[in-house]
């Protein structure tokens, strides 16, 4: 389970394309806060729910094994006992990791998905953790508990 900064600042770093499972398309809900903030810090966003076409104007595809190009991370915005079958997906596509968002912690699915070879990250929003490790959040005076006068190993673009 990733559960440092290091290697959450890795993930976050290096893995760019990001399918959204559970994205609402309603401006008020943290899925959607969450995706938008990630497509406008140079992330791919791809929205996975069969309720919408699209999302953030962005393709929306039913599933994950629907959609066409290579997914890096599976953000989840399920609920926790809905976890595992997306594990199953996440590993059949060949994402890289699984991250439940805060909120939703299933270990079984996260085991499994690790013992696939993902990496696995619970109970963690990629907005916040973003913000947190890349810098969005200490303009507004939030204690993000990474103090450093070392210029961290991964500077997002």
């Amino acid at each position: 389970m990733v559960d440092d900064i290091p290697g959450l600042r890795r993930i976050l770093a290096t893995h760019k394309v990001i399918a959204v499972v559970g994205l609402s398309a309603d401006w008020f809900r943290p899925s959607y806060f969450a995706a938008k903030y990630m497509l406008e810090h140079g992330y791919v966003v791809v929205p996975v729910n069969p309720r919408y076409e699209a999302i953030l104007g962005q393709k929306c595809y039913k599933s994950l094994r629907d959609v066409p190009r290579k997914v890096d991370i599976v953000d989840v915005f399920r609920k926790s006992a809905d976890v595992g079958p997306i594990a199953d997906d996440a590993i059949a596509i060949g994402a890289k990791v699984l991250w439940q968002q805060l909120g939703v912690t299933n270990a079984e699915a996260a085991r499994k998905a690790e013992a696939a070879g993902l990496e696995a990250v619970m109970d963690r929003c990629v907005k916040i953790e973003h913000a947190r490790l890349f810098g969005g959040l200490n303009w507004a005076g939030v204690n993000t508990k990474v103090i450093s006068a070392k210029r961290p190993k991964y500077i997002a673009n």
